[in-house]
Formats: C-alpha cells, structure tokens, sequence
C-alpha cells in the first residue's frame, strides 16, 4: 500500500517553472490574438508568475528567453523576482528568429553566421551568472529543406564544435539543456530531430549537458515514457518541456490531449527518481484563445494531478504482477492509480501549505484580471517573438 503521508510529502516540495513566453501574446501561423492585461514587459510578466505560484505554491521560478526578455541590468530584474517571491530560472537561447539564420544557426555553412550564432549562446550564459540561473536551454530550428542542401554530417561536426564552446563556457552548478524536435521549420533533416542526437551530443560533451524532453516533439505513436525511462537511467534526462499536442508541436495545455499519456510520464519519472533529482520541470505552452494566467494554472495543477496518481501506484503490487508475468493484473495496479480522483488528495495539500484548496476560484477572487485589464493600458504588448 502506498503511503499517504509519503505521497504528500512529495507533492509539497514539487517544482513546475512557468515559462515568461506563455503570458504573452501568441497565435496561430495566420495570426496573433491579443488579449487585454497582457505583459509590457518582462517584469510585468514576472508579476503574473508570481500570482500563478501565489495560488498553486508550486511555481516558484520563471525561465526567460532572449532576447524576449531582454534587459539592461538582469540582476535588478532577480531582484525584482524575488521582491514578487520567485526567482530566475532557465535561460532560453534564440537562434532562430534572424534573417541571417535562414539556412541554420549553429549548424550554418557560413562560419560568420555560426560565430554569430555561438555569441549569443555565450551572452546567454552572461546572463545566467547575473540571474543565478542554473540552466542554459538549447533548441535549434537548424536543418534542410532539400536533399543535397547541405552536407549533413558536416553539419553535425559544426553543432558539436559550437556546443563545445559554450559548454566550455559554463560556470560551476551551471547545465546544458539540449532540445530536440522532430521536424520544422526543417523538413528534409533536422539537425537535433530525436532524444538519441542530443543523447550523443550531451554524452560527448560531459556531465554538465543533458537532454530536454518536449512533450510535443515526437512522432505520433511515440513511447515518450520510455525515452523518459531510458535518460533517467543514464543519469542524463535534464528537464521537461510539458504541453499537449494533437499532431504537431501544438504546445497546448498539458494534460489536456492525452492525460494519460502524463501519467505515464511521470509514473517513469516517479519510478527512476526523477522527483528528487535535479530533473527540471518547465511548462511550454502557448495560450492563444484562452485567458493566460488561469490555462497557466489549470496547467500546473494538471502536472500536479498526473503527478499524485503516479505517486500513488502500488509499487510492490505492480513489481509481483510483473514479476509472476500477470499481465492483466499489472495493468490494472497502473490503471486503478490513474483512475483515481486525486483532486480531494490535493485539495487537502493545498490547505496544509496555506492556500486555498482551488487556485483557479482563488485567482478569479483575487482581483488581478480585472486589475491588469486597467492598468496595462499603452505601450507593446509582449508576444510571440517580442
């Protein structure tokens, strides 16, 4: 039997860091929806993570992305998230959004373009000894589109080059996060297109580089608990980017296409003690019609569900079935943990933390929508590429 106590424990000291990105605006290919109270600026968008961790207590950090989230002075902008009670997290790379990167970043056949490309990674690891962060995530939209393009192990030469200088340039308790996406914008090869690249890429390079797992990234059918299960064993699984998708790279809710398929996620992650390691877990979503700030909590809560019936799975149960080659019974030990309602379980947590047992209904009192909605009035709008 699982030990509630235990469970509870566990989901106490869970982390989920939101991503600066999801409370601006953003869109579809044909067009940007713009929602009123939407961020101005990257403080402003810290003030909305601090309001998402205020009525979760499980969202204490914010990745950044550069150039984003640019500023002049980065440690007031740590300091002004830790005046609103989170702190700095993730550093996101940008080598995908310059008219020079056309045909690639880091992986680009010109060598002016990829030095272009490798300063920018290492100004990011500038920023991250003026924020405190620990990690440098890394995806590139490099690859062809046409066979004969470019020569392709050329190109992985050049990536694994570029990677080690900048591995080279991080400080101690500093990481390598590296993305990897099936396809687009590169649609003949991608450079980074699977979990077994950037596996290579990272166990060349050293303890300090570890992969990144989308959960949208993958061929439809893909087993992406099995990759989860794999990395964990080789100690190399370094963080997730959680979403939904329906075909593509959708970056929809978590948990909202396939809830299932996030309990068995973490189920792995449970498992391979991924909970109590340094596995980053990081929401990347984009929120195009739907109110950002409660899809942002509807998210972390979603996390925090998949993540409590995945503690609560019968472990000695499941290891006798499988062990006696009981088939149906092993599945339905995993089936009567996921089938459980977990949402009293949390509810009860919350209320043990000091909040209140529904962050949604306690945000929606809170007044902030209606207060940003009449103070966010002029100025840019932060969006998609803003």
């Amino acid at each position: 039997m699982t030990d509630l106590a235990v469970v509870k424990a566990a989901l106490k000291t869970q982390a989920v860091e939101t991503p600066s990105w999801a409370y601006g605006n953003s869109g579809t290919r044909f067009k940007v929806f713009a929602q009123q109270g939407v961020p101005r600026s990257p403080q402003e968008k810290l003030s909305d993570a601090a309001k998402v961790h205020e009525f979760t207590g499980v969202a204490p950090t914010v990745a950044l992305h550069i150039p984003w989230d640019k500023v002049d002075d980065y440690a007031a902008l740590a300091q002004y998230a830790e005046d609103h009670g989170v702190t700095l997290g993730a550093i996101n790379s940008n080598t995908f959004q310059d008219d020079d990167y056309r045909l690639g970043s880091i992986c680009h056949p010109d060598p002016g373009v990829r030095r272009k490309a490798v300063d920018h990674l290492l100004e990011c690891v500038d920023i991250m000894d003026a924020t405190g962060s620990r990690d440098l995530k890394l995806w590139f939209a490099d690859g062809t589109n046409y066979p004969g393009q470019d020569d392709i192990r050329e190109r992985q030469d050049r990536l694994a080059e570029g990677l080690a200088e900048v591995y080279g340039r991080l400080g101690d308790g500093q990481r390598m996060l590296l993305e990897y996406k099936l396809f687009e914008p590169a649609f003949y090869t991608t450079d980074v297109p699977d979990w077994g690249t950037a596996y290579a890429h990272c166990l060349r390079l050293g303890e300090k580089a570890q992969v990144v797992v989308d959960t949208g990234h993958h061929a439809p059918g893909t087993n992406i608990e099995f990759i989860v299960a794999t990395l964990l064993r080789e100690r190399k699984l370094g963080g997730f980017d959680f979403n939904s998708r329906f075909y593509a790279d959708d970056d929809l809710m978590v948990g909202a296409a396939d809830p299932f398929q996030l309990f068995r996620i973490m189920y792995e992650v449970v498992r391979g003690g991924g909970l109590t390691s340094d596995v980053a877990f990081m929401l990347d979503q984009c929120h195009n019609i739907e109110a950002k700030i409660p899809a942002i909590i509807r998210s972390v809560m979603n996390v925090q569900e998949a993540t409590a019936k995945a503690l609560l799975v019968d472990r000695d149960a499941l290891t006798e079935a499988q062990r006696s080659g009981d088939v149906l019974e092993a599945n339905a030990v995993l089936m009567d943990a996921y089938n459980t309602d977990v949402r009293p379980l949390l509810r009860e947590v919350r209320e043990e933390m000091g909040l209140a047992p529904d962050p949604i209904a306690a945000y929606r009192r809170s007044g902030w929508a209606e207060k940003i909605v009449a103070e966010r009035v002029g100025g840019q709008q932060a969006g998609w590429g803003a």
